[in-house]
């Protein structure tokens, strides 16, 4: 499982090969001078020492849930596939500490009764969950497997502190494995990865875990933030990032001199270059996206691999090396030869998780007036569902009549979510869930 026997192989000899890449960024950008208005800081102190100057950040109703769709039916698009047998979604930001986010991730894509789980390995889960991946490929558990990672890493990061804030982003990035040929292009290589509990405290949200429950009520609201000991980290991630990939590249049978692209994990691009001059790689082979989206944890793999594809940093036969590393402290790395055809989805709408027409204000005016009884004066396009008569039961009607006419199942308690007529018509298409 470490990559001693040369990586996760079948019995048949069957790899996993990507196939697919998807991105999703909220739209929201922070910049250095946004935060240096309240905080006590500077745009050259972030870009000196961090080397960011904008991250995104999710708006509130926007959760690691739904960027983990965004991206993942991207990378489905990516890859031409509408099903998969297994789903992981990678993050330290999940929707509700019970259940996991991956099965909602799966339901909401359409991808019903899949197995979906969530990794939780720090900024290092992307790599973790492509290792745990190519093991369900190798043993035949599964053909092909979806990897997500998302971040939400706003909810997790004090806003007041100056040591975390200006290094977090939120965002999703997804890949597609499926199961092929060691040596296809794009087949992943050995892992090589590890953890050192130990230094657990080094990256750590100290409050609101069953340890020193007891404590919660009374535990400052910082303690339920993100805490970081950064100088600790940055010699921990060089000195681990930097052997993590030496070995991976031996292990697939690789010099360090035939490496033509290192991904790694955009945690600061300080640690990225230390990394890159230990190991003997030019700086102009270490693609990097850390300026405008930050570090993005789980997410900042897959959102690099896509952001790179599609600006041609990386092209068919490049020998990529990718490495990570995060709280647990955890890290990976493995390899792989950049495969032909690849284009990444991280651009364009995400396609639709559900056929059929958009709903119309007049359809739904149409429907509660109807079906529901209402008396259509008071429905207008900017109304509120009290002024329009709207009560939970007309909420009730029009969900079963979309469900009918559509074959879309739509919550009436999304639709209360609504704050007038005419968001009905966008809930429906924004929230609508296909039947299984």
């Amino acid at each position: 499982m470490n990559g001693r026997d040369g990586g996760f192989r079948g019995a048949t000899g069957t790899a996993a090969v990507l196939t697919g890449l998807g991105a999703w960024l909220p739209p929201r950008r922070v910049t250095n001078d946004d935060l240096c208005a309240r905080l006590d800081t500077s745009d050259e102190w972030i870009r000196e020492r961090i080397g960011i100057a904008e991250r995104r950040l999710a708006a509130p109703d926007v959760s690691t849930g739904d960027m983990a769709v965004e991206a993942a039916a991207r990378a489905m698009a990516s890859a031409g596939v509408d099903a998969v047998d297994a789903l992981l979604v990678a993050t330290s930001s999940p929707d509700h500490p019970c259940p996991a986010t991956a099965p909602w991730v799966a339901h909401r894509l359409g991808l019903p009764q899949v197995a979906a789980f969530d990794i939780a390995a720090g900024c290092s889960g992307f790599v973790h969950a492509c290792a745990v991946a190519a093991g369900l490929i190798a043993s035949g558990a599964a053909r092909r497997v979806l990897v997500v990672g998302a971040e939400t890493m706003s909810a997790m990061v004090d806003p007041d502190d100056r040591a975390t804030a200006p290094i977090f982003g939120d965002g999703a990035g997804a890949a597609v494995f499926e199961a092929d040929s060691p040596h296809a292009e794009g087949a992943l290589g050995p892992v090589v990865w590890g953890s050192d509990g130990s230094l657990a405290d080094a990256i750590v949200v100290p409050a609101g875990g069953a340890r020193g429950r007891h404590e919660r009520a009374g535990a400052p609201q910082g303690d339920f933030f993100v805490h970081m000991r950064g100088n600790e980290v940055f010699r921990h991630a060089v000195r681990r990032m930097t052997h993590a990939a030496r070995e991976a590249a031996a292990r697939a049978g690789w010099r360090i001199d035939e490496v033509d692209r290192l991904i790694a994990h955009q945690a600061n691009l300080r640690i990225n270059l230390a990394v890159a001059d230990a190991l003997g790689i030019p700086a102009d082979q270490v693609p990097s996206n850390i300026r405008d989206v930050g570090n993005t944890a789980a997410a900042s793999v897959p959102l690099l691999l896509a952001d790179a594809c599609d600006k041609g940093e990386l092209k068919p036969g490049h020998k990529v090396l990718l490495v990570s590393f995060g709280s647990g402290l955890a890290w990976a790395a493995t390899t792989l030869v950049w495969p032909a055809g690849l284009a990444p989805d991280c651009e364009n709408p995400a396609p639709p998780l559900f056929q059929g027409p958009p709903m119309t204000f007049e359809q739904v005016k149409e429907i509660l007036t109807t079906k529901g009884g209402l008396p259509a004066a008071p429905i207008a396009p900017d109304a509120s569902l009290a002024s329009a008569n709207i009560d939970s039961m007309a909420l009730v009607v029009l969900s079963m009549q979309v469900e009918e006419g559509t074959g879309v199942e739509v919550s009436e308690d999304v639709l209360a979510q609504a704050a007038t007529v005419a968001e009905l018509a966008e809930l429906v298409g924004r929230y609508a869930e296909p039947r299984a």
